[in-house]
């Protein structure tokens, strides 16, 4: 695989990140225009649209004074926001799609096609309707649901190995770990 196609898949399997970006750039922006504002309101001797500059820092310089409670959650809800920049700006943002291996061209499928394909895998080995099968995948497992026909029993092990197998006959890389749920109550019917 050449170094475009890798570019392609990455772009293709990771979100970007101009989102939380423009919602930043935006917050800023918005905060440095209304301190701004408030600053020629105070010079053209007018009356502040919030608080006045003089008001602003009085706030800050009385701080100290306002008790550990409150500065304590300050600092709490600072540090998370922070936090949350600095996890969003490094962690990469994944897609809910995985790269298939295809021998020619770049492939990639969207999990919730794979789980449908693994439904359908799933809903013939334990011969029960489609509709009985659900299947949720996440990043590294995946949970197959089935509500039986009652009176039939459900092979968990054999519905796994069958699901096991249709994931790797996909070609969706590292194998991931797949739990079978079957419902005790089953339901009437075909």
């Amino acid at each position: 695989m050449n170094r475009i196609e890798r570019r392609i898949l990455r772009r293709e399997t990771h979100s970007p990140r101009t989102v939380a970006a423009a919602v930043t750039a935006v917050a800023v922006a918005l905060v440095v225009t209304w301190l701004a504002v408030e600053g020629v309101l105070q010079l053209l001797g007018l009356r502040p649209l919030l608080l006045s500059p003089r008001s602003q820092l009085a706030a800050l310089a009385s701080a100290p004074s306002a008790g550990a409670a409150f500065l304590l959650a300050t600092a709490v809800l600072s540090g998370l926001a922070g936090l949350w920049l600095v996890l969003l700006a490094v962690l990469p943002g994944r897609r809910p799609r995985r790269v298939l291996a295809g021998g020619r061209v770049a492939i990639v499928a969207d999990d919730d096609m794979l789980a449908s394909a693994l439904a359908r895998r799933a809903a013939r080995t334990a011969e029960v309707s489609p509709d009985a099968v659900t299947v949720s995948l996440g990043r590294r497992s995946g949970v197959v649901r089935i509500v039986p026909v009652s009176g039939r029993r459900v092979d968990r092990d054999g519905v796994r190995d069958a699901v096991t197998d249709e994931f790797a006959q996909a070609g969706a890389g590292r194998a991931i770990r797949l739990g079978v749920l079957v419902d005790p109550n089953g339901k009437v019917g075909s």
